[in-house]
């Protein structure tokens, strides 16, 4: 096909320049299909570590795979197996390409060629003279789903978790065939949908059973014996037992009615920044029209195109932090010094206590107790929590058994007494230092000495909240985002106090959340919401000053944030918002953190926020809102509040390190990523300040060395 004319040559040469590559292996063995099926070569992909490494594709892995696929071509041809079947080890088909070997590319002609090799390896399962059937028996994502397309024929285990094509999110796109087969399998409305729909929010992922309602899969067979009924199944196909009836290619208005659906959405979440998601739409667009060759080529160009963009090389970076350093906080204690939580006491029964309370049961399974001043707010509490158990159940996301298991850890009391053997107690009270001050002094006549004692607070000195208690060296922060089942990132605060065990305690508990951890001093604010009330802040002065609301909404449009300014606001909340403003402003000073008088008399008005919003979903000024504007003579445009934001963001990131709240930038990096969604494309925040000069403008020098900058 013309788009692999990477050269054999070429592609050993790619290969060579990864000798530390963790191999997937393409593994052969023949299976004796039953009633007269014939023999069916089955190529398992397997990297040869544990569950906890997926198998990917690099270069020597797709070269493996390539030669392996050839092989197979030879022995069909010479009648010696009747199909070819390809499914993963446990738990994986395949995790997709290699992002690391993208990011080590060193030129666009690398890129070209490995996307060229990807092609040729995955493009012989279409042509091997016999049918290939891909058994999707565990995570597919990106290239590993493009292992399936590439296949005539799908089968999925019930319990998968996740399929999908993330390229987007990650600044490239399916370029194994993806971007031409999926759109022509199950229409290009429900190709739009995995592609950039999903890829775009916060990579949603497919599960096994939706996959095959897509018609991603041709059939769906339980966990057990999938393997076993996938063979049985294909054994039914090659002997025209069961069919398999393919829909025709959508028409062009549908077609183009899924491309403009895609581009609106884009425009809207990401306002034309990154390109990957419009290259992609282009490729879907093409694929109705295009022949196999002609798509695969204009994949390899996109590709080449894409690996080459800033854009690209920010998502890398991102997606490292996120992959890598997420999983080792620095600066952690030895984790041998983490001591067992058999049991967790919550503090209060509010909304974020129960919250917690279901985090903990379901992740934990130990049991969990609750506590607040009366009955009837522990019993709203443990109603909600069992509320939310029930959906789960109703979602299919917890068995019965589960349910009832989760129902019976969690429980409640107005008696501290209970508390006494618990060994982590986390507090979820009113945001005020004197009411959890007095709550941990409380809970601390009772229980043990080595308990750990963590605050959820958002923006109060944890220092302060233990400097009376007679063990101030076991309090920690725990600072959750909300919502909390959702949100991946853990601010854990250690004070100048805070013993090792404590904090190793802490971040084992997290682990065991599923939550990534970032260490952080006990500043103000610490990391995220210092840095967005800095954003904020620099927003609502130019807003006061006299800058329009409507300028002010979109000056930031450029960068692709996942939230214009007051729309953040207004998730949040004025009243939230207004008071982190207050506690850094005490902290900082008005110069740094000014406090908008238009958001004071928000707040006094009792407003959500600026807008209001029509039924249809479109938002709106209200004339009472309006009215309570009040605004100076000093104007600014668009771009000079972008500028004024951008600098004001360097400013504070780098005072933030001078005090060492966090160990690097990179950390800073990731907890906008993980706790404000800082999107991918423009990596982090600290080489993004840094590409668009305002660290040297402010600061002087860059965040990263010159090497980092464009990632």
């Amino acid at each position: 096909m013309a788009s692999s004319t990477g050269s054999p040559d070429r592609f050993a040469e790619i290969g060579a320049g990864f000798p530390d590559e963790v191999v997937t292996h393409s593994r052969v063995r023949d299976i004796d299909l039953p009633d007269g099926a014939g023999t069916l070569a089955l190529v398992t992909l397997d990297n040869g570590r544990d569950h906890t490494r997926p198998s990917s594709f690099g270069p020597n892995g797709l070269l493996e795979l390539m030669q392996t696929l050839e092989s197979l071509q030879q022995r069909a041809h010479a009648g010696e197996i009747a199909a070819v079947g390809i499914t993963g080890k446990p738990y994986f088909l395949a995790a997709g390409a290699d992002l690391s070997v993208l990011g080590s590319t060193a030129s666009r002609a690398d890129a070209l060629t490995l996307g060229r090799l990807g092609h040729t390896a995955l493009g012989l399962l279409g042509t091997l003279g016999v049918p290939t059937f891909c058994f999707i028996n565990g995570v597919a994502l990106g290239g590993g789903l493009e292992v399936a397309l590439n296949s005539t024929y799908r089968t999925v285990s019930a319990d998968v978790a996740a399929i999908a094509l993330p390229e987007t999110f990650l600044g490239i796109l399916p370029a194994w065939g993806g971007a031409y087969l999926l759109p022509r399998l199950i229409g290009p409305e429900r190709a739009v949908d995995v592609m950039i729909v999903n890829a775009q929010n916060n990579n949603r992922v497919l599960r096994g059973p939706e996959a095959f309602e897509l018609g991603i899969a041709d059939a769906l067979f339980e966990p057990a014996d999938f393997l076993e009924q996938s063979l049985l199944w294909a054994a039914a196909v090659l002997n025209r037992e069961v069919t398999v009836d393919r829909a025709p290619v959508a028409d062009q208005r549908s077609f183009d009615a899924a491309v403009a659906r895609g581009k609106t959405m884009l425009d809207q979440k990401l306002h034309g920044a990154a390109p990957a998601g419009y290259r992609a739409l282009e490729l879907i667009s093409a694929a109705r029209t295009s022949d196999r060759e002609t798509a695969f080529a204009a994949e390899d160009e996109a590709l080449a195109d894409l690996a080459e963009s800033p854009e690209s090389k920010a998502c890398l970076y991102a997606f490292e932090l996120a992959q890598f350093r997420a999983k080792k906080p620095a600066g952690a204690p030895d984790k041998a010094l983490a001591q067992p939580v058999g049991k967790v006491g919550i503090l209060g029964a509010g909304l974020m206590a129960s919250q917690l309370a279901l985090l903990f049961a379901r992740r934990l399974d130990v049991p969990v107790l609750l506590t607040d001043l009366d009955q009837g707010r522990v019993d709203k509490g443990i109603a909600y929590v069992q509320s939310e158990i029930d959906k789960l159940l109703a979602k299919g996301r917890v068995s019965a058994d589960k349910a009832n298991r989760l129902r019976g850890l969690v429980s409640g009391t107005v008696s501290k007494q209970p508390f006494a053997d618990a060994d982590f107690i986390i507090e979820a009270v009113f945001e005020e230092l004197d009411v959890k001050k007095r709550v941990f002094a409380e809970i601390e006549e009772v229980i043990k000495p080595e308990a750990v004692l963590a605050t959820n607070t958002s923006s109060l000195s944890v220092t302060e909240m233990a400097a009376d208690l007679r063990y101030p060296d076991r309090v920690i922060g725990f600072h959750f985002f909300n919502p909390v089942a959702v949100l991946p990132l853990l601010e854990v605060v250690r004070t100048k106090s805070t013993n090792d065990p404590t904090t190793a305690t802490a971040l084992a508990v997290a682990k065991k959340l599923k939550k990534n951890a970032v260490l952080t001093a006990d500043a103000p604010a610490f990391v995220v919401n210092r840095v967005l009330i800095r954003f904020a802040a620099a927003v609502n002065q130019a807003v006061d000053e006299g800058t329009p609301l409507e300028v002010a909404e979109h000056a930031l449009d450029s960068w692709g944030l996942p939230m214009r300014p007051f729309e953040l606001m207004q998730l949040v909340g004025p009243a939230i918002a207004l008071h982190v403003n207050e506690t850094l402003e005490r902290a900082f000073g008005a110069d740094r953190f000014p406090i908008s008088e238009n958001l004071r008399r928000i707040v006094a008005a009792g407003n959500k926020g600026v807008w209001s919003y029509r039924s249809d979903g479109e938002r709106y000024l209200s004339e009472e809102t309006a009215a309570l504007f009040e605004q100076g003579d000093s104007p600014a445009t668009g771009d000079q509040l972008a500028t004024r934001v951008a600098d004001a963001l360097a400013d504070e990131i780098r005072r933030m390190l001078d005090e060492g709240v966090v160990a690097a930038a990179e950390d800073i990096d990731l907890c906008l990523i993980l706790g404000a969604g800082w999107p991918f494309h423009l990596g982090g925040i600290t080489p993004f300040l840094d590409r668009i000069g305002a660290s040297e403008r402010v600061t002087g020098r860059k965040f990263h060395p010159a090497e980092r900058t464009e990632g």
